[in-house]
């Protein structure tokens, strides 16, 4: 399978780079020529444009910001669609409204192409190291022609149902951590209101059964969220607009996980 890649930011670049260490044929685009010079060295072909990506590729692989970004990269005279041949597949890898990707979908399949969703989650560390966390949405026979060359850098990949299921998959994920981020800022603040220095509360905690991925953070960063906001701030804020039109449509309660991510988002200058 022939693999283009789009997003080679700090989550894209080793998911690209264990793709072409993989053995798989790749090609790159990126807006910025200096984002493809850390791969001079390796097989893979640069393109000019998204459309010529998708022209030398089966599967397109997108991992940039946000519903936008990903409308930009797939449209247009030079978009990714203009490319790509019918019987192509688009990998949503990028965070989005799971609404974006069933329009997408829809839009792709009046030429041949098939869309799915697969955002990740674990970081630079775990694509880096070949575990990150893939949640897929999308036809399952799609799913297991992709899933080679997923697993170059993912273990596990969940396939979760159809197109769009990835997507509500990663923003549940993305709102709970946002509030078990608010839960602890609140016990640590009310440890600290109670004598316990907030720094000897987080060693313990992180070392207790009330641990979580959400305070390992709060307390590498010094038990704030002050270094975190600039790098998490705003995309978890998405998410968990996300989230709350998800409910809303469902006519779902939001229930106390709101109340808690909103404590954090708050605290980070991002309120929903």
């Amino acid at each position: 399978m022939r693999v283009g890649f789009i997003g080679l930011g700090s989550q894209g670049a080793p998911m690209a780079r264990r793709i072409i260490e993989g053995g798989f044929e790749t090609t790159l685009w990126a807006r910025r020529p200096a984002s493809l010079e850390p791969y001079a060295d390796t097989a893979a072909k640069t393109a000019g444009s998204p459309a010529e990506l998708a022209a030398a590729s089966d599967l397109v692989c997108l991992c940039v910001v946000g519903d936008d970004d990903v409308r930009q990269v797939l449209d247009g005279e030079t978009g990714v669609l203009a490319g790509l041949a019918p019987g192509g597949i688009i990998a949503i890898h990028s965070t989005v409204h799971p609404d974006t990707c069933r329009e997408l979908a829809e839009q792709a399949a009046k030429q041949g192409v098939t869309v799915i969703d697969a955002p990740v989650s674990g970081g630079e560390p775990a694509a880096s190291a070949g575990t990150l966390l893939v949640m897929v949405g999308g036809d399952e026979e799609v799913v297991e022609r992709v899933r080679p060359v997923f697993a170059t850098y993912a273990d596990p990949i969940v396939h979760l149902g159809g197109v769009g299921a990835g997507q509500v998959a990663k923003i549940l994920n993305n709102l709970l951590f946002s509030a078990n981020l608010g839960a602890a800022m609140s016990a640590l603040e009310l440890g600290e209101a109670l004598g316990v220095p907030r720094q000897a509360l987080c060693e313990v905690v992180t070392r207790g059964s009330a641990t979580s991925k959400a305070l390992n953070s709060i307390a590498m960063f010094g038990g704030t969220l002050d270094n975190l906001a600039p790098i998490a701030g705003a995309l978890l804020q998405k998410d968990c607009r996300h989230a709350a039109s998800l409910a809303d449509n469902a006519s779902a309660p939001q229930g106390a996980v709101f109340d808690a991510a909103d404590n954090a988002l708050a605290i980070m200058n991002h309120p929903r």
